[in-house]
């Protein structure tokens, strides 16, 4: 009865934060339509629209092709199996753990109730953080899309994914070593219907937050299954669609409105730089398989350390993923893993902007 009680509390605080953050969008529409008769010059307009529209269509068929990947993971593979391939202990697990995204490429916020199965299976706190935060940045699909996103340009794909790779090894043994005798999971289930992003399943839960109908039985062929991977699919890219739209805005306005000295200033301070491209990331609530293009529309405008920042910061903190992370983790444990992933991209970003001014 209790645990009734406690299950029933958290689902009622999850949709309370959710509903708040869906008027985004709503007050997203309504600050454009006033923006849009302020701007008498057709010319700037016309800019903006060009590189509104370009930055949209060159990441649409990524955040599609990451939805539909995510779709047959989710259909296909089960999570039970996923934890076989894994090691069980040790520091190796870390490693594997956060590598695994190269087999199991999903989005930030469909690896969410993954990580709750692996830690409810006995898998490491340290190994589940390091595909919590690995898996989004260090997979194909996020690596084709940098590299479209900034003309193959080898450099900055091979910085994202090592130095994605890096900081999930290094934070996920630190949350491991942090939290070793001390809780970092919450005990009562997440609410399969949480996730702002997608369609999530719990063991507990007899229906998704797509709203269509699941039962314990797995799909009888694989015809089943590859309707549902349509499901989710079609539920993951409507889901986190809008975000691309307001990110895209936004990176257009700054190109074709704000002045580019002061880009050109805060360009000169690297750790301004840096920090205000790590909170643009946090704010944007943007798909990993789709930043690079907003990353990249800063290109000339800020160095690639920021930019890198940016890179890194989204697929591992943003709002989202902060409400997300309610309904999994300990207050003290978010506190710990949203403080961590800033420093620790805060310091890898200056860390390769030292680097650089000293090879130059």
């Amino acid at each position: 009865m209790l645990d009734s009680k406690n299950t029933s509390r958290l689902k009622s605080r999850n949709f309370n934060r959710l509903a708040a953050i869906d008027w985004l969008p709503a007050v997203f529409l309504v600050a454009a339509f006033l923006f849009l008769p302020a701007r008498s010059d057709s010319s700037a307009l016309n800019s903006l629209a060009i590189v509104f529209i370009s930055i949209v269509l060159e990441a649409i068929p990524f955040m599609l092709m990451g939805s539909l990947v995510g779709g047959v993971i989710e259909a296909f593979l089960s999570r039970e199996r996923m934890t076989a391939l894994l090691p069980e202990r040790g520091w190796q697990t870390v490693c594997v753990a956060a590598a695994a995204g190269i087999l199991f490429p999903v989005c930030e916020c469909a690896v969410v109730p993954v990580v709750r199965r692996l830690v409810g299976k006995g898998f490491p706190l340290a190994a589940a953080i390091g595909y919590l935060l690995g898996g989004p940045i260090v997979n194909p699909v996020v690596a084709a899309s940098t590299a479209l996103a900034y003309a193959f340009d080898w450099q900055v794909v091979a910085l994202r994914l090592l130095g994605g790779y890096f900081l999930a090894v290094v934070i996920g043994l630190v949350m491991g070593r942090l939290f070793q005798n001390a809780p970092a999971i919450l005990t009562i289930g997440i609410d399969p219907a949480s996730s702002p992003c997608g369609c999530m399943h719990d063991s507990h839960a007899p229906a998704c937050g797509c709203c269509s109908p699941h039962t314990a039985a797995a799909p009888a062929d694989w015809m089943d299954k590859a309707g549902e991977a349509f499901i989710h699919a079609k539920n993951d890219f409507f889901a986190v669609g809008h975000y691309l739209v307001i990110g895209a805005f936004i990176a257009a306005l700054a190109q074709t409105v704000v002045e580019r000295s002061l880009f050109t200033e805060l360009a000169d301070i690297p750790a301004v730089s840096v920090l205000l491209m790590m909170s643009l990331a946090i704010l944007l609530n943007l798909c990993s398989e789709a930043d690079a293009f907003i990353a990249a529309s800063f290109q000339g405008m800020m160095p690639i350390p920021a930019q890198l920042a940016f890179l890194l910061t989204g697929p591992m903190l943003d709002l989202k993923l902060l409400l997300m992370y309610r309904s999994l983790f300990t207050n003290r444990a978010i506190v710990a893993l949203a403080s961590l992933v800033a420093l620790m991209v805060f310091l890898f970003s200056m860390g390769y902007e030292t680097l650089t001014g000293m090879l130059a």
